[in-house]
């Protein structure tokens, strides 16, 4: 019995032509979305790309979708029973290749108890034609326990009260496979207006909920990598703040003696915020009168690489307090590195001044050596023997010595102050820092040359933070 709904309303098929170019768009729309998905490379831990493509499939969902409905449309309303139009969608591949259709229909008689289903929504069951169709009281027996009550209460609204029926139920087939199913139906009412039939549109909607799902899925887990992202550079910002030292300006080490040390420091952020990395930096006065002047840079970003600085300097602090020397000092900095529950490799600079003397003494470990200026002339110093910190077990590290004069400035810095968008350390990078010595001879702090290698440094494109440290002979 068709519905009421189609009884009185005559076709009005559209031009030809123009569902023709629709449908055509629709697969030319959909083939290019379809080279997107293909062409989208997702790993396990591309969530951003596993998102990606969960929204492509979802795309082609709903574009295959819309192109069998537009066949529909191009062909015009079909022959009675008006409900035969909506069973004609093109059949679509299950998982394992078997042939799927996404719509089929049936009409349960209630005088005659007559049940009539379409050859389309015996596949969709998975159910044998001779088998014959469902009875509505037997349909909730192969749905989910959980979703009986809501066919139930669907089918009751429909029958007792004429309302429509809108509404999904997954249900289990003969060969074990679970489908999601969309049921749309009404009431059919008698001359007395008493119901005597209900029919409805069953479509397969398992693939679209499970590409929604995986949407969804993929979304929510973004958006909790995004949120622990954020919370792991607030956490290492944080760290970083707390460990390098508080001091902004200048300091005097030791206070008011000849020969003493004018030193200022700062940090430049990498051109991307989010990338925190293992840069230090520190000047610190030691018990017997020396002064400590370091810099240095662990691999990695995050928490892991701000933690790992943390326990480094915290340790170069602790030794050089007690008075190793810089040679010795970096041996014992690799041991620790070895030891370290996350392992990474490290480069440092370690210098101790002895005002009394005006002597320099320091080591490295892979590092940029540091820079020193007089009169009106720069140059680096030639570094001693030394490997980079978790390299090599055993490593030893040699320690130079420099006689420094009023006036002198130092320059320690990490590679990142020079290096650019890819890391690697710009093509004249030191000479540009060497340029800069007439200006350093003519500056009358450590604060004023810290100003000139900002003005030309602070502003970049470089992909790692760094630190620079500037230290002046007092005169």
């Amino acid at each position: 019995m068709p519905s009421h709904l189609f009884a009185d309303r005559p076709a009005q098929p559209p031009e030809p032509g123009s569902v023709d170019a629709l449908i055509s768009q629709t697969r030319r729309l959909r083939g290019g979305v379809d080279a997107v998905r293909r062409d989208t490379v997702v790993d396990d831990d591309d969530v951003q790309g596993r998102w990606q493509r969960a929204l492509c499939d979802l795309a082609v969902h709903h574009l295959d979708d819309l192109r069998e409905q537009l066949d529909q449309l191009k062909e015009g309303l079909p022959p009675a029973p008006a409900l035969q139009g909506l069973t004609e969608p093109g059949p679509e591949a299950d998982a394992d290749g078997t042939p799927q259709t996404r719509v089929g229909s049936a009409e349960w008689n209630l005088l005659t108890d007559e049940v009539t289903w379409s050859d389309e929504l015996f596949q969709i069951f998975g159910r044998p034609p001779e088998a014959g169709p469902l009875p509505l009281d037997e349909l909730g027996s192969i749905l989910f326990s959980e979703d009986q009550p809501l066919l139930t209460a669907m089918v009751t609204a429909c029958l007792v009260d004429g309302k429509p029926i809108d509404g999904e139920f997954r249900i289990v087939r003969s060969d074990g496979r679970v489908r999601t199913l969309h049921m749309r139906g009404e009431p059919v009412l008698d001359s007395d207006g008493c119901t005597a039939s209900m029919w409805a549109v069953l479509r397969d909607v398992s693939e679209l909920r499970r590409s929604q799902r995986a949407v969804r899925e993929s979304r929510d887990s973004l958006q909790r990598r995004r949120e622990i992202a954020q919370t792991e550079h607030r956490l290492a910002v944080e760290l970083q703040e707390a460990v390098l030292p508080p001091w902004r300006g200048s300091l005097r080490f030791p206070h008011g003696d000849t020969g003493a040390l004018d030193v200022a420091a700062h940090y430049l952020p990498s051109a991307s915020s989010a990338l925190i990395g293992g840069d230090w930096y520190d000047a610190l006065e030691l018990a017997d009168g020396c002064s400590l002047l370091t810099v240095g840079d662990l691999t990695g970003h995050g928490v892991t690489a701000t933690s790992g600085m943390a326990m480094m300097l915290g340790a170069l602090r602790g030794m050089a307090m007690a008075g190793i020397e810089p040679g010795p000092l970096m041996g014992w900095l690799n041991q620790l590195q070895e030891a370290s529950a996350q392992p990474a490799l490290g480069s440092a600079v370690c210098c101790r001044y002895d005002p009394a003397r005006r002597t320099l003494s320091w080591a490295q470990s892979g590092h940029p050596a540091p820079l020193l200026f007089r009169g009106g002339a720069g140059r680096a110093l030639v570094p001693p023997e030394g490997v980079l910190l978790g390299a090599t077990s055993g490593a030893a590290y040699g320690q130079a010595e420099e006689r420094l004069e009023a006036g002198d400035v130092l320059v320690l810095h990490t590679d990142g102050l020079a290096s650019g968008d890819t890391g690697a350390v710009r093509p004249g990078g030191i000479e540009r820092l060497l340029a800069l010595a007439p200006r350093f001879t003519a500056a009358r702090s450590a604060q004023e040359c810290l100003r000139t290698v900002l003005e030309e440094f602070g502003e970049g494109d470089r992909e790692d933070g760094a630190c620079i440290l500037v230290a002046r002979i007092a005169d």
